[in-house]
């Protein structure tokens, strides 16, 4: 399914707002930035949590939104019908694939079990050379933190080659997260 020639970028984040309020002033934060800048949010088309805080914010901006739910997710996290696109998949297979087939860079906000899996499927495929698009992890007050100690202590246990790292960048907040998706989407 070709996507639109709109830069479009892939959020993976948690359906819930976390213990942080900064998470989702972030999420927020992020959905205004994406409309401002004409970039397309691909998402899990959830309405709670981060997922919803970043597409209201999206959509309150003016920005265009496509999001890929399973059917059995459907109720779970409440499916945003009211996006500019609505995709019900099978499985959450189909929907990692129809949100990576539909984006030019992901963008990871904290997140639980399904934001993990999501950030390793798209880390562990650029690790393979399937893909070159850019892999953005938000540390909003330091949440990845732990995340990258484990990737150190992979690379350091010889579990993988140092450039690991290199696929992935770290950025502090949206400010500095909008800079860098200038560059890589231009």
């Amino acid at each position: 399914m070709p996507h639109a020639t709109k830069a479009s970028v892939c959020v993976y984040c948690g359906s819930r707002f976390g213990a942080d309020p900064a998470y989702r002033a972030e999420a927020e934060a992020l959905g205004a930035v994406l409309a401002e800048n004409g970039w397309r949010l691909v998402y899990g088309a959830g309405d709670v949590g981060l997922m919803g805080a970043v597409a209201n914010a999206t959509q309150a901006a003016g920005g265009e939104t496509f999001g890929v739910i399973p059917i059995h997710l459907l109720q779970h996290e409440v499916g945003k019908r009211d996006l500019s696109a609505f995709i019900v998949t099978e499985n959450m297979h189909e929907r990692k694939k129809v949100m990576y087939m539909n984006s030019d860079a992901i963008v990871v906000l904290p997140g639980g079990a399904g934001s993990l899996d999501e950030f390793f499927e798209v880390l562990t495929w650029r690790q393979l050379g399937l893909h070159q698009k850019p892999v953005y992890l938000l540390n909003t007050a330091g949440y990845w933190d732990p995340l990258i100690g484990l990737i150190d202590h992979v690379i350091e246990q010889g579990f993988a080659e140092a450039t690991l790292k290199g696929y992935v960048e770290l950025v502090p907040d949206v400010a500095t997260l909008a800079t860098s998706l200038r560059v890589a989407l231009s």
